[in-house]
């Protein structure tokens, strides 16, 4: 595995703005490197019909390097932080909605004993008052200290400070340990940050019976919450539903 040469493989196909009052889904799930799979695929189809999202947001996906993505109708951000030869890996925002930015970041620091950065992908999409829906998709740094895990989360919260209008931050955030879930809820109340509770939370991968997949958000109404229990990754995927 090496460090990508390519920053942020993306597709922009839609002009669609967001429009205030209606509603769109969220599916965020990290893939454990399966969006090639057959069976990923299959599962994703079903899932977005009984789910219906206009955004996706994967931790560990894996895109190949000279095919297309299997969604040709999907615009999307992929904020990579892994490149074999065929496949770029990492964060991935896909949207049915236009995308106005999509900015990839890494973390200031490598994980111990891969020698690999996280990536997290931050996009916004455009509302017709001159705003813009924020969405950050974490793929949280893991096998470092706390210290390193709270500033990583220093620097999203300046990034939601900054940002006048509503936004979601989701994804995995490798919340392990007590001290790690205390910076995360910690980082929420300070960046106003509400939490989806979900539905069949029992469904949401754990680690020593730590959650570790969330989605916050400001500036929305929450209207669905669930946690959807699946067989092609070991997380499982949540989905929430929202009204602008």
């Amino acid at each position: 595995m090496l460090k990508p040469t390519i920053a942020c493989p993306t597709r922009f196909i839609h002009q669609q703005a967001l429009v205030r009052g209606e509603e769109f889904g969220v599916l965020c799930w990290n893939t454990q490197k399966s969006t090639q799979n057959e069976a990923f695929q299959v599962a994703l189809t079903q899932l977005l019909t009984r789910f219906p999202s206009q955004f996706l947001l994967f931790q560990e996906a894996k895109l190949s390097l000279t095919d297309e993505w299997y969604l040709n109708d999907w615009s999307y951000a992929l904020a990579s932080n892994i490149q074999s030869k065929h496949h770029v890996f990492g964060v991935l925002t896909a949207s049915q909605y236009a995308f106005s930015e999509a900015t990839p970041k890494l973390t200031l620091k490598r994980e111990f004993g891969l020698a690999t950065h996280k990536s997290y992908m931050v996009s916004k999409h455009p509302l017709p008052d001159k705003q813009s829906l924020l969405i950050i998709n974490v793929h949280a740094i893991n096998f470092v200290s706390s210290h390193y895990f709270l500033k990583e989360l220093t620097l999203l919260k300046e990034q939601l400070l900054n940002h006048q209008g509503p936004l979601i931050v989701a994804g995995d955030f490798n919340v392990w340990s007590r001290q790690r879930k205390l910076y995360l809820l910690e980082f929420s109340r300070a960046a106003g940050l509400k939490q989806a509770y979900l539905n069949d939370a029992k469904n949401v991968k754990s680690y020593l019976n730590m959650p570790l997949d969330f989605i916050f958000y400001r500036g929305l109404w929450l209207k669905e919450a669930v946690a959807i229990k699946t067989k092609v990754s070991d997380h499982n995927p949540i989905y929430t539903r929202f009204v602008i």
